[in-house]
């Protein structure tokens, strides 16, 4: 796409119809994401930038890949209370993704605040969670503990934000509450469905 054309879709675009981070484009009712190295955020991109983005080599090249789509449930592992406390993760669920400019794990988890990061020893989650096929920067491994159960859900990371400002919008009293408890529980049955049933 020329820049005499980004332009011009940018001035015959409504002032408040949402546009393509990276090109101004309209994005119309749906769009996806890139994230951005650098800045180490989200970008709202159109279809065509997003197909730049995902081109063979494209990830090797520049500060922005794209999110892909695929949702994929892993088997679930057991771990005990001193296992998960190794890991460093203070809460019951979170999300981990590689950071490709760091060259180390990522923790976020959901709070009042937003995302939350933490620290995760490399060794020990290789050791005991990690899986070997997520791309680095735009997927992560989503776990949640229940008991000695812990849930791994291979997911896009925009998908782990949703979870995030689910989380914020609801959040009451000094453990989240009720509210927070049912929309959590309501998103990873939501991962159920497109993940088809997933591995067990």
């Amino acid at each position: 796409m020329s820049a005499l054309a980004g332009l011009r879709r940018f001035l015959d675009a409504p002032p408040d119809e949402p546009r393509c981070e990276l090109c101004a484009a309209p994005l119309g009712s749906g769009h996806t994401h890139a994230v951005d190295l650098d800045a180490r955020g989200l970008l709202c991109v159109c279809t065509a930038c997003r197909l730049l983005l995902a081109g063979r080599g494209a990830a090797a090249r520049g500060r922005y890949r794209a999110v892909p789509e695929r949702h994929r449930r892993l088997p679930d592992l057991t771990l005990t209370a001193g296992q998960w406390e190794e890991l460093g993760i203070p809460v019951r669920f979170c999300f981990v993704f590689r950071n490709s400019r760091l060259g180390e794990y990522v923790a976020l988890y959901p709070s009042p605040a937003g995302a939350t990061e933490a620290t995760v020893p490399a060794a020990a989650w290789e050791r005991s969670v990690a899986a070997g096929d997520v791309a680095d920067d735009v997927e992560a491994l989503l776990v949640r503990r229940r008991g000695d159960l812990v849930e791994r859900h291979l997911v896009p990371v925009d998908a782990c934000y949703r979870l995030v400002a689910r989380v914020r919008t609801h959040w009451e009293g000094f453990d989240g509450g009720e509210r927070v408890r049912a929309e959590t529980d309501a998103f990873f049955a939501d991962l159920e469905v497109r993940e088809g049933g997933g591995a067990r």
